[in-house]
C-alpha cells in the first residue's frame, strides 16, 4: 500500500491510498465466492458457475463494489496509523480507480486537530460561588426522598389532577378525519410529564375516569410529520384507569428506613444539611471549571473544522440512542413523541458538542504550555477505577483497551490535571 497526504483549507486533509492490483485480485475472488451461491446461470447449478461466466453476462464491475468494502477498512486504517496526523473525524471516501488489473486508488477526506493559540489561562475571574444551604432546601431535598420512598394507588373518586398517573386510550383526528400513528392504548401518563405535545396533559387535568374527553391541541409549527405541524388537531381519549403517589409521613420510622446515619428527624435534617453542602461545593467547583475554561475559549483562537463537529455530533446522537434503547425505548418512538426528527436531533447537540471540542483543545493546549505529564501510578490509578465500574482485574481493562485506548486514558488524565491548574490558578471575586 502506498499513501499520499495532501494539507487543504481550515484543517483539512486528503489521503489519497494506493493498494496493489494483487491485493484487489484477491478481494474481486472473495466477493465472487461470497456472492456465487446466490447467483444462477443457465446451464450451471447454482453457486457453481464459474466467476468469468458470471463477469460475462452481469459486467467485469459485477464484484467490484463488494471488493472495494472489504478492502477500504483496512486500507484506511494502515493509512490511518501512516499518516502522521491526528485525525479527527470519519473519513469522506471516494473511489478514484477501481478496475481488474490495475491498483485500486481511492482517497479519504478527513478533519485534522486544530491548533490552538492561547490567550490568558492563569488568573481567569470568576464569582465567587454561595454556599449557604436554606432550611427550604433541607426540606425539598427530604420531599425528594419522601417521592422515591412513596407508592402508588388507584383512585377513584375524583377527576384527573396535575401529578398523577393516568392510563389512557387515545386517538387523534384532524378536521373530523383520524390521522395516521395517532393512535394508542393503554399508554400511561404522568401528568406534567411533558411527554406528549405542547398543551395535550394540561387538557387532561380535570377529565373523568372512564368518560371520552376531547383534547384540543396544537402540533409544533417544527413538528416532525410535515402533514401535522402547525395544524390543530383533536384527540379523543379516555382515562381508563388513574392513579397517584401516597408519600410518607415525615417521622422516625421513615428516618430509619432511608438512613443508617440517623435515629430523630432533627438528626436526619442535619445529615441532609451537610450532604447538600459538599453537593453545593462539587457543583460549584463544576461551575467554576466551566467558568473559566469559557473564559479561555473566549480569548483563545481555533479554528475548529465542520467535518471534526459533525461527527462527534453522530457520535453523540449515538450514544443517546443506545441509552435509550437501553431503557426499553427506540428512537424512532422518542422522535414520534417528541416531534423530534434525526437533523433536529443533531442541530440540537451542536452547542454541546461544540463546548466539547472547544474545552479539550484548550485544556490540551494548557497542558502542553505548562508541561503537564501524566505518572503510571495515575494510569494505574484510573484502571483501577475503571475495573471497580466494570468489575474487572485492571490488568483485564488494559488489555481491552490497547494501547490506543491507554493513550485515551492518559489524555484524559492530563485533560482534568490542566482544568484543576487552571481552576487553582483562577481568581474569585
Amino acid at each position: 500500500m502506498s499513501l499520499q497526504v495532501e494539507k487543504l483549507e481550515n484543517n483539512m486533509a486528503k489521503l489519497t491510498i494506493e493498494v496493489p492490483a494483487e491485493e484487489l485480485e484477491k478481494a474481486i475472488e472473495g466477493a465472487y465466492r461470497k456472492n456465487r451461491g446466490r447467483i444462477s446461470i443457465p446451464g450451471f447449478r447454482k453457486g457453481k458457475a464459474p466467476r468469468k461466466m458470471i463477469e460475462q453476462i452481469y459486467g467485469r464491475e459485477v464484484f467490484y463494489e463488494d471488493a472495494a468494502n472489504a478492502l477500504i477498512p483496512d486500507a484506511y486504517e494502515k493509512a490511518y496509523d501512516e499518516c502522521g496526523e491526528e485525525i479527527v473525524s470519519s473519513p469522506q471516501i471516494d473511489v478514484v480507480q477501481l478496475e481488474a488489473g490495475k491498483p485500486f486508488i481511492f482517497t479519504a477526506e478527513v478533519a485534522l486537530k486544530p491548533e490552538v493559540t492561547l490567550g490568558q489561562y492563569k488568573g481567569v475571574k470568576v464569582d465567587k460561588a454561595d454556599l449557604e444551604v436554606t432550611e427550604e432546601e433541607v426540606t425539598a431535598e427530604i420531599d425528594k426522598e419522601r417521592d422515591k420512598n412513596s407508592r402508588t394507588v388507584d383512585v377513584t373518586d375524583r377527576a384527573v389532577k396535575d401529578g398523577d398517573i393516568a392510563t389512557i386510550d387515545f386517538e387523534g383526528f384532524m378536521d373530523g378525519v383520524a390521522f395516521e400513528g395517532g393512535k394508542g392504548s393503554d399508554y400511561p401518563l404522568t401528568i406534567g410529564s411533558h411527554a406528549f405535545i405542547p398543551g395535550f396533559e394540561e387538557e387532561l387535568i380535570g377529565a373523568q375516569i372512564g368518560v371520552e374527553t376531547e383534547v384540543n391541541v396544537t402540533f409544533p409549527e417544527d413538528y416532525q410529520a410535515e402533514e401535522l405541524a402547525g395544524k390543530p388537531a383533536v384527540f379523543k381519549c379516555t382515562v381508563k384507569r388513574l392513579q397517584e403517589k401516597q408519600l410518607p409521613e415525615l417521622d422516625e420510622d421513615f428516618v430509619g428506613e432511608v438512613s443508617e446515619e440517623s435515629d430523630t428527624v432533627e438528626e436526619y435534617r442535619e445529615e441532609i444539611r451537610k450532604k447538600l453542602e459538599k453537593r453545593k461545593t462539587d457543583e460549584a467547583k463544576a461551575v467554576k471549571e466551566d467558568a473559566v475554561v469559557d473564559a479561555i475559549i473566549a480569548d483563545a483562537k481555533m479554528d475548529i473544522p465542520e467535518a471534526m463537529i459533525e461527527t462527534q455530533q453522530r457520535q453523540m446522537v449515538q450514544d443517546y440512542a443506545q441509552r435509550m434503547q437501553s431503557q426499553g425505548i427506540s428512537m424512532e418512538q422518542y422522535m414520534q413523541f417528541t416531534g423530534m426528527t434525526g437533523e433536529m436531533l443533531l442541530e440540537q447537540v451542536k452547542p454541546q458538542v461544540m463546548k466539547k471540542i472547544q474545552s479539550r483543545l484548550v485544556l490540551e493546549a494548557v497542558a502542553a504550555a505548562e508541561g503537564i505529564q501524566v505518572t503510571e501510578e495515575e494510569i494505574a490509578e484510573e484502571l483501577k477505577t475503571m475495573g471497580e465500574a466494570y468489575q474487572m482485574e485492571p490488568e483485564k481493562v488494559e488489555e481491552l483497551l490497547g494501547e490506543n485506548g491507554r493513550e485515551q486514558v492518559k489524555g484524559d488524565i492530563r485533560v482534568r490535571k490542566a482544568a484543576d491548574f487552571v481552576v487553582e490558578n483562577a481568581v474569585e471575586e
